[in-house]
């Protein structure tokens, strides 16, 4: 089983989010992150979808997609060829005791503390998966309370774009 990222352009109307999000549950597949945005045209939305699943499972999700008036275009973001970061906030305990480390591992990881209290930090940091992991595992001794992840973005390297045509 690998993870594929899949990068589409979407007509911004009302209920596309619905129906790509339907199309999944029908077929049984799983979505392991899904991230939303306008783009530089405000007709035009971009996905990003993190699917697992072997090449078979890739293809038919992809023909499906494609059967939707809405989907413009699809491209799969390789880890070669395109850059994919996520976003997390993570609060995590910390007393008197514990900030300072609390605040060196982030510093190695090159997290922001973005609010702190007398019992927490909320850390944000913006990464690989592989990145992610490594700090949450740093942190988790300390006592990770809560943490919100947006799910993968990505673009082509290079010259790289997506066009509009199908």
């Amino acid at each position: 089983m690998e993870k594929y990222v899949l990068s589409l352009l979407v007509e911004n109307n009302f209920g596309v989010l619905s129906r790509i999000a339907g199309l999944f549950a029908r077929r049984g597949f799983n979505i392991d992150s899904l991230t939303v945005g306008k783009t530089e045209n405000q007709k035009i939305s971009r996905m990003t979808i993190t699917v697992t699943g072997d090449q078979q499972v890739l293809e038919q999700i992809i023909k499906q997609l494609n059967k939707l008036i809405e989907v413009i275009k699809i491209v799969e973001l390789t880890p070669k060829d395109s850059v994919n970061r996520e976003l997390v906030f993570i609060k995590v305990k910390a007393d008197n005791h514990t900030r300072c480390d609390i605040i060196a591992i982030s510093n190695i990881f090159r997290a922001n503390i973005i609010d702190i209290s007398p019992n927490t930090l909320i850390l944000q940091i913006t990464g690989d998966e592989d990145k992610i992991e490594a700090l949450m595992e740093m942190l988790s001794p300390f006592g990770i309370l809560e943490f919100i992840r947006s799910g993968i973005i990505g673009l082509q390297r290079g010259d790289k774009v997506i066009h509009l045509s199908k």
